[in-house]
């Protein structure tokens, strides 16, 4: 193959690395109308899609794996990530059941601005100015969105907020340990390890009773989710995330809180008002300055 002909098919590489990214972060965005529709607690509902993943990703394990041998170490990493995405999904759907979608996607989006002011500690990056610009656009936006100075600002929301941001935090952990993981493990290996920690846990803590209470419909709806936006829309992330530059596909995530609110306002009535709306923008705006700065660099864990 010549250099001139093998230019398109890198293109149409990328292309369809972007399509796969756009896909998945869209199909993401839907979470909040499928939760909608399965009542149960919210640890039911994590322990369910965890379950559902982690069994999807091990046929795929199987012929997706890193040729490096693991040492302890990095076994504790993977059992680490194990209780950072569990909590990090129990927190997310806790938030989606105490507040509107807006509050709980956003605020779950401040996790390219926890993993700037973490990297530089966790993978030795030097701060940058453009760092704390971020973070400061992104509080403020955070400040507009959640307007406790407002009469209308309801513990709920104060709750769904708390709860968005501490998954915000236990997601950025997983993207830091993800990165120095990556060269001794791959994402399908990392999906499925990893599920075998944090199973287990979520289970243990979903209600007494919990599962026996939920409806047959319910269940199926949240496995149905489990299998598409969850397992699939995982798989096709990391595919897509082969044939583009890990900064665009990061800003393409950006179409999942952009699809949840939109779905917020059109299905499900919830609408933003002047001031959210501006908030919930620079909460984004930080992000994307976060997201298109240099590349995360750091040593793995050795």
């Amino acid at each position: 193959m010549t250099a001139a002909s093998s230019a398109p098919a890198r293109s149409e590489g990328r292309h369809l690395g972007y399509a796969l990214v756009a896909a998945a972060a869209t199909g993401w965005g839907t979470w909040p109308l499928i939760l909608r529709h399965a009542v149960m607690p919210a640890t039911l509902q994590a322990a369910i899609m965890m379950a559902v993943v982690t069994a999807v990703s091990l046929p795929v394990m199987v012929k997706d794996r890193v040729r490096a041998r693991a040492r302890p170490i990095h076994w504790v990493g993977v059992a680490w990530l194990g209780v950072a995405d569990a909590l990090n999904v129990v927190l997310f759907f806790a938030a989606y059941q105490r507040t509107s979608v807006a509050v709980a996607v956003l605020t779950h989006y401040l996790t390219p601005i926890f993993v700037a002011l973490a990297a530089p500690v966790v993978l030795r990056e030097r701060p940058s100015s453009r760092t704390f610009g971020a973070v400061a656009v992104s509080f403020v936006g955070l400040a507009l969105l959640l307007r406790p100075w407002s009469e209308g600002m309801s513990p709920s929301d104060v709750a769904g907020a708390a709860l968005g941001a501490g998954s915000a935090v236990f997601y950025a952990s997983n993207v830091l340990v993800n990165k120095r993981l990556a060269h001794v493990f791959s994402a399908s290996e990392l999906m499925f390890f990893h599920g075998l920690v944090a199973v287990p846990l979520l289970w243990a803590l979903v209600p007494a009773g919990a599962l026996a209470g939920a409806s047959t419909s319910s269940i199926a709806i949240v496995v149905l989710g489990s299998l598409g936006p969850g397992a699939l829309g995982g798989l096709t992330f990391v595919w897509g995330l082969r044939r583009v530059a890990a900064s665009h596909a990061s800003i393409l995530t950006l179409l999942e809180p952009l699809v949840a609110v939109v779905i917020a306002a059109l299905v499900l009535g919830q609408t933003l008002g002047t001031a959210r709306l501006l908030g919930g923008g620079l909460i984004l705006v930080g992000a994307v300055l976060v997201i298109a700065a240099r590349p995360l660099r750091g040593a793995e864990i050795e």
